[in-house]
């Protein structure tokens, strides 16, 4: 799959949560109830490389290379915040009704019933992602170019993926993201800000990008040389960068990027990072995020965390 449109617009509510709900209780307050878990469930288990700390980790030797052809002079931009923007988050129940969907890229998609419905929320914009997390089975499932046409499910892309295992998918098979990544756990979620509970990587874009890709990732996205950032690199922000002008829900985005940094999973505009479409993000914290400059940013090398190459499990034991 190719494609480089970056601009993640939203429409709708941040997470519907259909028969997720206590008597009384909004969707919206029901997800803000948990913090790091969705609905219950973990987001990949805690070996998983999204959650591996990379504070420690040697710089990559092409950082310098990849960072030269990755517009470094502007500040990071979050995609998200408001009522229109980030990626929405639907979480459903065992039993909700799962439906056919025609992929465009079928060769590499999982090609079994999608839980999607009326209560799907869609990405607005290009991308047009639509995030389904199963409660009952921990399950997740994520589709690119997602639309509904005389009464039919299509979609670029699909992928399904088990939150409590560690699997990958095949190697040079695409997902819902153009990196072979599932989307999820790279989204910045306001519940675990908030709680200062961010536990992963975050994910983001650039607009020129490598013909080929790193562990964990599956697939690319570009044509360039290894000179360019190839999906899958990670970027930490240098443990040096000055917050302390920075509100305290910045601070805590601060630590994280710090701690798990950011993961190149897709073309798009140069520094956009995305979070899940919710209308509490303030207006405040996204304004410091703004400040942050790319420059302060350097890939490090996570392949000492390698354990299988089929598999996102981390051990950060291999790196001592």
């Amino acid at each position: 799959m190719r494609r480089g449109i970056g601009l993640l617009l939203g429409c709708g509510l941040t997470v519907a949560c259909a028969a997720t709900t206590t008597p009384g209780q909004g969707a919206e307050d029901a997800v803000a109830v948990r913090s790091a878990p969705l609905a219950g469930c973990d987001v990949f288990p805690d070996d998983n490389w999204w959650h591996a700390d990379v504070s420690s980790l040697p710089v990559h030797d092409r950082s310098a290379d990849w960072l030269s052809h990755m517009s470094t002079d502007v500040d990071l931009h979050p995609d998200f915040g408001g009522r229109r923007y980030g990626i929405p988050i639907t979480v459903v129940g065992r039993d909700h009704r799962k439906v056919r969907v025609r992929f465009r890229y079928a060769d590499e998609s999982d090609r079994v019933r999608y839980p999607l419905g009326r209560d799907t929320r869609i990405e607005g914009g290009g991308d047009r992602h639509a995030i389904v997390v199963d409660r009952g089975r921990c399950r997740l499932y994520e589709t690119w170019a997602t639309r509904k046409r005389d009464g039919r499910w299509y979609a670029g892309s699909g992928a399904v993926f088990d939150l409590d295992s560690n699997a990958l998918r095949p190697d040079g098979w695409t997902s819902a993201d153009a990196a072979g990544l599932p989307i999820l756990p790279g989204l910045l979620r306001w519940s675990e800000v908030k709680n200062d509970t961010i536990d992963h990587a975050i994910r983001f874009t650039t607009d020129v990008t490598a013909e080929h890709y790193l562990w964990p990732a599956r697939h690319e996205a570009g044509t360039k040389s290894l000179a360019w950032p190839p999906m899958g690199a990670r970027f930490r922000l240098d443990p040096d960068y000055d917050a302390s002008d920075l509100g305290a829900a910045a601070r805590r985005v601060v630590e994280a990027l710090q701690t798990y940094g950011l993961v190149l999973a897709d073309n798009g505009s140069p520094w956009f990072f995305q979070g899940e479409r919710n209308r509490s993000w303030p207006g405040a914290l996204l304004d410091d995020l703004k400040t942050i400059p790319a420059s302060a940013f350097e890939a490090v090398d996570t392949s000492c965390l390698k354990v299988d190459p089929d598999e996102a499990t981390a051990d950060p034991d291999g790196c001592a």
